[in-house]
């Protein structure tokens, strides 16, 4: 029912490199995707589900049924399932090295990125599949309604709010008690899930992971790693802090975030847009609803950071290109928005980069000469202008 963006890239790739590897969580759309986009690729396409008995009967002997298909285009999903056919697909592709061989489909894991990292270097080129962002549904639904249940389309498209909640907890059920230990996680699903449920208050804040491996009566290097986990998985967002040679004390943790807003608000028990609007987490949640539409639509040379010292300087995130700084962003949820002191200060400290304040539906206008006030619906032209948005 949307257009996803990243869908030209997508078939670009494939006309250019052996190996495509589509990845991203469960149920954000890989499989649609292409299904969808079947009749654009050069070649005729088969289609094989890795958790599909029929279709691992097909695989008994991999290397011959792939071997006579090498004119065709072979979409593998869940290649998760199957770390065994990296090598196999190396030997095929360097046997007959032409564009359009394979597309993988799988959900993230380190097995995933270790094994295809190693087996395909060279041949193979990663696409992430984020859930749906504003751009790509705000002609069909209110960015109220996106911002309360998150991009997972199966929540998005539910006939209610508490519909679409409902199966945002069964979802995290699942894959924390059966997905995740699937991909390798090994933690006891209730152990997870209490992680996860203490990521609220973690959310859009600076990471303690002493704190959280207190709580948890863990070590912090198994907190780490359950957390580097749930990053690979695609289910957290660290974003680091920027770092330059100005002489200040700069605050060195990352900041975290649950990517998807309507996973944070099922684990928040936030059920309603009006539940959402009188929350003690509605600051923190408008934050990270922004943070994930903006990152979702970066250009590959262009990274995000967020910018804090001790002194109070900030800025919620920070745009580079190369080393140096693009733009500032501050997000408000509000549409009076006034910027403090250590705002501008963290700009000066960045070379007096312009300033973009992100608003839910302010009309834009000049702050000031530096800084715009701007939209969810508007801050696309602005960043479009500074050439941080992919094409």
């Amino acid at each position: 029912m949307f257009e996803r963006f990243i869908a030209t890239e997508f078939v670009e790739l494939i006309a250019d490199r052996p190996v495509v590897a589509l990845v991203g969580p469960r149920q954000v759309g890989k499989t649609t995707l292409v299904r969808s986009l079947t009749g654009q690729f050069s070649a005729q396409s088969i289609y094989l589900d890795l958790e599909s008995t029929q279709d691992l009967n097909r695989l008994q002997d991999a290397e011959l049924y792939l071997s006579e298909r090498q004119d065709k285009l072979i979409i593998l999903d869940e290649i998760q399932r199957m770390p065994q056919l990296f090598p196999l697909l190396r030997s095929l592709i360097d046997r007959h090295r032409v564009a359009g061989r394979f597309v993988l489909l799988g959900s993230a894991s380190p097995q995933l990125l270790q094994q295809s990292s190693e087996s395909l270097a060279g041949r193979i080129a990663y696409l992430e599949l984020q859930p749906l962002t504003w751009p790509e549904v705000q002609a069909q639904v209110s960015y109220q309604k996106h911002w309360l249940r998150g991009g997972y389309p199966d929540m998005l498209l539910a006939t209610t709010d508490r519909q679409a909640n409902r199966r945002m907890n069964d979802f995290i059920q699942t894959y924390v008690e059966r997905e995740l230990p699937t991909l390798g996680l090994g933690a006891s699903p209730t152990r997870i899930r209490t992680l996860l449920s203490m990521l609220i208050s973690v959310h859009a804040n600076s990471l303690n992971a002493s704190e959280l491996s207190r709580s948890l009566g863990l070590s912090v290097p198994t907190v780490q790693s359950y957390l580097d986990f749930l990053e690979n998985a695609f289910l957290i967002r660290r974003l680091a802090p920027y770092f330059i040679n100005i002489g200040k004390r700069l605050v060195k943790a990352p900041k975290l975030y649950l990517r998807d807003s309507g996973m944070f608000h099922a684990l928040a028990a936030i059920d309603t847009e009006e539940a959402l609007t009188g929350s003690l987490y509605v600051g923190a949640s408008w934050e990270g609803y922004i943070i994930q539409q903006v990152m979702a639509h970066l250009a590959y040379n262009t990274q995000a950071y967020y910018y804090r010292t001790a002194d109070g300087s900030e800025l919620d995130l920070v745009l580079v290109r190369g080393e140096k700084p693009i733009i500032g962003i501050e997000i408000k949820y509000t549409n009076a928005p006034t910027l403090s002191r250590g705002n501008y200060i963290a700009s000066r400290d960045l070379g007096s980069i312009p300033l973009l304040v992100v608003t839910p539906s302010a009309e834009d206008f000049k702050l000031d000469k530096q800084v715009q006030v701007c939209s969810l619906a508007t801050v696309w032209h602005y960043l479009g202008a500074y050439g941080v948005l992919s094409q």
